[in-house]
């Protein structure tokens, strides 16, 4: 389910009580559906500059940008729900050697909101105008969750000629529609969260971040969070969940992908099968497991994510 079956399981569906909140050996299991919160659920560095580009049907993406505008090249995708404040562990750690973007996607955070074309497709497009809007070549791309989906778009739709290497976090790409005769018991939970989300957004989303991590967030930290979340429209938000899911089977992508590749999944994820399976149909991927975190793989371990990270930045580079 592309790191969405870290969410934890309903009581029952369509109430508030559906989320316990995670204690012991259960709360080593759970994250988020999607994307997540960073654990200090700081604001971004006061140092970073921001802009906008437009996209091709006329929507702002807002992006962040920092860090010398002559190095390597960081292009930094949230999860759904999220925004570019989800990476500022990596902003501030990869800025002080490259230039950092991290974006807000479409319906997401600043970007502006439409109740049409969020897809993973979409959504490629939009970094493909960033790219090319600042002049980003080459760049590292770098997705999570549904930031995955986004970058198997991007290589179906506009290869891989402006791409130095790809980071894939915590989720396997998706098979589309099929999925929903392979695994119909997922995909009626899925539903089922749909449902629940809808009737009742605050509490769905102040649920999912409780179980998103192994690190606790202070009370402001979880409301900054839920109110980003807040601003996605939620027909906006059901519906990414449905296309990122169902609406296209993008595994044929991963045979189209030239550049060095590393795949960063959590030791506990209940996909790590998946995303070892995924890594395998990438010529030369790595994959590397993270112990003792959860989904935002980044967020609860980000000295060894950002370890890893680094240690691939160089030999990216060394190729160059």
């Amino acid at each position: 389910m592309t790191g969405y079956s870290w969410f934890p399981p309903l009581k029952e569906p369509g109430t508030v009580a559906a989320f316990p909140a995670p204690s012991g050996r259960r709360k080593r299991w759970l994250a988020c559906l999607f994307a997540i919160v960073s654990s200090a659920g700081a604001s971004l560095p006061a140092t970073a500059s921001s802009g906008e580009i437009v996209s091709s049907d006329d929507l702002r993406i807002h992006y962040v940008d920092k860090g010398d505008r002559n190095a390597g090249v960081l292009l930094f995708v949230p999860g759904w729900g999220m925004d570019a404040s989800v990476w500022d562990a990596q902003i501030a750690a990869f800025s002080k050697t490259h230039r950092v973007i991290a974006i807000d996607p479409r319906s997401q955070g600043a970007s502006s909101k439409t109740l049409a074309s969020n897809t993973p497709e979409a959504r490629a497009g939009d970094i493909d105008a960033v790219m090319r809007e600042l002049s980003l070549d080459p760049v590292v791309l770098i997705g999570w969750s549904q930031g995955v989906q986004d970058i198997a778009a991007y290589v179906e739709r506009f290869g891989t000629q402006r791409l130095a290497g790809l980071v894939l976090v915590d989720s396997p790409v998706a098979a589309g529609a099929v999925a929903i005769e392979s695994d119909p018991a997922a995909a009626r939970l899925t539903f089922e969260r749909m449902a629940l989300y809808a009737a009742h957004q605050r509490p769905y989303l102040e649920g999912m971040m409780k179980a998103v991590f192994k690190k606790s967030m202070p009370d402001e930290a979880l409301k900054r969070r839920v109110d980003v979340a807040m601003q996605t429209p939620v027909s906006a938000g059901i519906a990414m969940l449905v296309l990122d899911l169902y609406g296209a089977d993008r595994r044929p992508a991963l045979k189209k992908i030239d550049r060095p590749t590393l795949v960063v999944a959590a030791a506990a994820s209940p996909e790590l099968a998946a995303q070892r399976a995924m890594a395998g149909q990438i010529p030369g991927a790595t994959l590397v497991s993270i112990e003792d975190a959860g989904h935002g793989v980044f967020v609860d371990q980000p000295e060894r994510f950002n370890a890893v990270l680094r240690e691939f930045l160089a030999k990216v580079e060394a190729r160059d």
